[in-house]
């Protein structure tokens, strides 16, 4: 038999030279031998040799005696038998003593080999144990009722807990909420199941990752569940953490977009005041000296207002107010928009501007339409800011690949140009092409950093091209998601129309060729008489500038003279050619185009065989109307004003009744309520102009209260325009949510307020 200890010493003494002894010795105690000793084997080998002599002295005895012969040979055959049975015998003794031995030492040995594999594996099984302690896993053991059957010493100081108790435990009793996974997951005889644990501990609660696999025993179906946990404390305290800075992100990004919204409202309330009542002032009898002042306070006004968008804008940037608002928007009507907005800067000096949209371009696609207008303005308000002579070219097509579909929009202008090195650096925050303290043109350098940032919202990009002296082209791109085709009928609608062009303006004369020639008519551009005269023969159409006619039709006489007698003419006026309309309608021109010439509107005055017809109407001979006055009904219109501001009232009264409309003002939302919706009232308002923000009750309070009368009562809804000073594109999209018809952000341009007003009529 073989003993051994695992965990004794041997002896209780130190080990050599002084050292403390082993952790754990073995030692083997030899079994008893299997055979007899060498002194019994020598007696019981004596005994049979003596019978043997006593036999053969027997056999001598008896042949001396006179016995038989054969009794002497007897005894000596049986001597002779019986010591060869002894030797024999002890032969087989012999081989069956070194065949114990044999086995005896090959036992031993096998023996010896396997307590050291047993040995071994008990260490073995120890550093593996030590190593999962090392690491700070639990690891936990659990039969089929969720007892435990084994748990690493990790487990047993996290429960506080003595290593030995927890065999038949559950996890319940040391309050831990980790079930058993249910005998219906073992469908495959086994389940991996993942969950975070909190553990309460001393120190606090600890969150564990718990992966268990419950394994089912094909041949007994004995169900088992073996866990092991990872310590995630730190990574879910962090998780928190990153919840809480979220969220004081968020409340703080919603605090600046108040912020923005209040101090956007409140610059642009007096602003609105400022820029307003010059326009007014302006209109009245001023001297030449009162009238150049005006016009400084209007330029400064301006100039102020650009800024403040610019800071307001980049403010909104730097917040992450600037996410993108999808929805369907027609590109052509936003550019035609932007350009008459921008005509004014253009004319005053003394630069064209024109608007070229190719006829494949979509007529309705899904984007940002504040983001595309505020990209369109920045980029062409700067080439009228930068160019001095020419003009400012914006045209619109559409780039389709197998796999790509945009719009590109290119701004070309010519202006001074830019240098090599500052085609990138311009489109950085506060960097200007020229920033030296002499430069002509001043600014705060935001508007194209702020660009770049609108058009890469969108999925888009912006690029500029520019050669020193020879102006500047910028483009941008933006994805044509949702597109909505243009009628095919647009497209070589022209094809039997010839017109010749008469201008000294080559950018807007080439704007309008481009859109005849895009539409299949030809077309011939000049610059004075003579040079127009070769292409008389066959012209349909004959557009004029303005600015080269006189009062008296002088030009279109000599133009007759030459050769364009059966071709219809049409003037192109601007806007402070307007007084001379009914001059031009006497000297021989059927209508007139507002420059810069729309394309749909240029479209629709060729395709007419009678273009007066579709001209808009003209205004009686005697007068010489403002361009208010264009286009507005013979009665006027009966206006409400809900506005708080005295200034924006007295602004808004003043412009309207200028325009020939009735007024009636209040000063809060619930006074529009009953002036709208009370008895008291015999006549019925045709529109209504609402202030957001008032005393008593707010703007969009007052427009679901009329709403809701007007639903109660089955009358016609009154067409509400919203002002408001926050020009914020969700505030736009809330205030048409809550039943508004229409939007106007201030500051207000007096005429674009009355042709808003009358629109809503006409609409």
């Amino acid at each position: 038999m073989i003993a051994e200890s695992g965990s004794q010493q041997a002896d209780t003494g130190e080990g050599i030279d002084g050292a403390p002894p082993p952790v754990s010795t073995r030692r083997f105690v030899a079994a008893p031998p299997l055979v007899p000793g060498p002194e019994p084997a020598r007696r019981e080998g004596r005994l049979p040799f003596l019978a043997f002599v006593a036999i053969v002295v027997l056999a001598g005895l008896a042949h001396l005696t006179g016995a038989p012969v054969f009794i002497s040979v007897a005894l000596l055959a049986i001597g002779l038998a019986g010591l060869a049975m002894h030797l024999r015998t002890r032969r087989s003794e012999h081989r069956t003593a070194a065949l114990l031995d044999e086995t005896t030492a090959r036992s031993r040995a096998e023996i010896e080999t396997l307590a050291d594999r047993m040995w071994e594996m008990q260490e073995s099984e120890e550093r593996f144990r030590g190593l999962i302690d090392a690491l700070g896993d639990l690891v936990i053991h659990r039969d089929r009722d969720g007892y435990i059957v084994y748990a690493n010493k990790v487990f047993a100081d996290l429960v506080e807990t003595d290593q030995r108790d927890l065999a038949g435990k559950t996890l319940a009793e040391l309050g831990i909420d980790v079930g058993i996974v249910p005998d219906a997951a073992f469908s495959d005889h086994e389940c991996l199941s993942s969950t975070d644990v909190a553990i309460r501990t001393p120190s606090g609660p600890r969150w564990f990752s718990w992966i268990e696999l419950s394994v089912r025993d094909k041949d007994s179906g004995a169900a088992s569940h073996r866990a092991i946990a990872r310590d995630i404390t730190a990574r879910k305290r962090a998780e928190s953490s990153l919840i809480t800075a979220r969220e004081r992100a968020e409340y703080a990004s919603q605090a600046k977009s108040r912020f923005l919204a209040t101090v956007s409202h409140e610059i642009r309330t007096p602003m609105n005041g400022i820029m307003g009542m010059a326009r007014l002032l302006a209109d009245t009898s001023l001297s030449p000296e009162q009238q150049t002042y005006v016009g400084a306070v209007s330029t400064s006004a301006s100039a102020l207002l650009a800024l403040i968008e610019d800071l307001l804008d980049y403010s909104k940037i730097e917040a992450g107010r600037f996410d993108p608002e999808p929805q369907p928007m027609s590109v052509r009507e936003i550019a035609d928009n932007i350009i008459e907005l921008l005509a004014a800067r253009a004319f005053a000096k003394d630069i064209g501007l024109g608007c070229h949209v190719e006829p494949d371009v979509p007529q309705l696609i899904t984007a940002d339409p504040g983001k595309v207008r505020q990209v369109l303005l920045n980029l062409i308000g700067n080439a009228i800011k930068f160019t001095d002579s020419g003009g400012v070219l914006v045209s619109i097509a559409r780039a389709r690949t197998e796999t790509t579909d945009r719009i590109c929009f290119t701004i070309a202008d010519t202006g001074p140009g830019l240098h090599d090195e500052d085609l990138e650096r311009i489109f950085e925050e506060f960097e200007q092409a020229d920033g030296t303290s002499t430069r002509t043109h001043g600014g705060a350098g935001l508007g194209l950093a702020i660009s770049k940032r609108l058009v890469a919202a969108m999925g888009g990009t912006i690029s500029v091209s520019s050669r020193l002296g020879q102006g500047s082209e910028f483009v941008f791109e933006v994805p044509a998601i949702s597109a909505t085709e243009a009628p095919q009928s647009r497209q070589n609608a022209l094809s039997d129309k010839r017109a010749v062009i008469l201008s000294k303006n080559a950018v807007e004369a080439d704007a309008i060729a481009r859109t005849i020639r895009a539409n299949g008519g030809a077309v011939d551009v000049a610059t004075t008489v003579a040079q127009a005269a070769p292409f008389a023969d066959g012209c349909d159409v004959l557009l004029v500038d303005a600015a080269m006619e006189e009062s008296d039709g002088r030009l279109l006489k000599r133009l007759r003279q030459n050769g364009f007698t059966d071709c219809e003419a049409i003037t192109l006026i601007a806007p402070t050619d307007r007084g001379m309309l009914g001059e031009f309608r006497a000297s021989g021109y059927a209508t007139f185009l507002a420059r810069p010439v729309r394309g749909g509107t240029l479209l629709r005055v060729l395709l007419s065989s009678n273009a007066l017809a579709l001209a808009q109407p003209q205004p009686e001979k005697h007068g010489a109307p403002s361009l208010r006055a264009v286009g507005s009904r013979q009665r006027g219109l009966s206006v409400l004003i809900a506005e708080d501001n005295d200034i924006n009232a007295m602004l808004a009264r003043a412009t309207l009744l200028k325009a020939g409309h009735r007024v009636e003002v209040v000063g809060n939302g619930k006074a529009a309520v009953e002036a709208v919706t009370g008895a008291g009232h015999k006549h019925r308002f045709d529109v209504v102009l609402m202030d957001l923000h008032m005393p008593v009750m707010d703007g969009l309070d007052a427009i679901a209260a009329i709403r809701r009368h007007e639903e109660e009562t089955a009358a016609p809804p009154v067409p509400i325009m919203v002002l408001s000073a926050d020009s914020q594109e969700k505030t736009r999209h809330a205030v048409l949510a809550h039943g508004a018809s229409g939007f106007v952000t201030k500051p207000l341009d007096p005429d674009a307020l009355v042709n808003a007003v009358e629109g809503q009529v006409a609409a």
